[in-house]
C-alpha cells in the first residue's frame, strides 16, 4: 500500500515532497547522492522500491545523479513531459509514480 499525501508530508523533507510529488528539481551539485561513489542500490524515497545500482551510475556533468540503466526493466517508467515549453522524457518510479528526473540525449 502506498503512503497517503499526509504520510508523505510527515515523512519526507519539503524538498523531497516537492521533487517526488510535483516534479520539482533540486539545485544541481547540491544533492546528497550526486557525488556519491559507494557501491549499493538506490531506492525510491517514497515507496522504497529498488531503482538503480551504483554499477550503472556515471558522471554526466550535470550535477545530478545519472544512471544508464535501471536495476530492473520494470522499476521505472519514462513518460513524455511537455512542461516548461519543452518536450522531454520524465523518469518516474513505476510503483508509486514519484518523479525521479529526466532523460537527456546527451547523457
Amino acid at each position: 500500500m502506498l503512503p497517503t499525501e499526509a504520510e508523505l508530508r510527515e515523512r519526507l523533507t519539503a524538498e523531497q515532497f516537492q521533487i517526488t510529488q510535483h516534479a520539482g528539481t533540486e539545485r544541481p551539485f547540491t544533492g546528497k547522492y550526486w557525488e556519491t561513489t559507494r557501491n549499493g542500490v538506490y531506492h525510491c524515497v517514497v515507496c522504497d522500491v529498488a531503482l538503480f545500482s551504483s554499477d550503472t551510475k556515471f558522471d554526466a556533468g550535470c550535477g545530478w545523479p545519472s544512471f544508464y540503466a535501471p536495476l530492473k526493466g520494470d522499476s521505472i517508467e519514462n513518460r513524455v513531459d511537455y512542461s516548461h515549453g519543452m518536450t522531454r522524457t520524465e523518469t518516474v518510479c513505476a510503483r508509486c509514480g514519484a518523479h525521479l528526473g529526466h532523460v537527456f540525449p546527451d547523457g
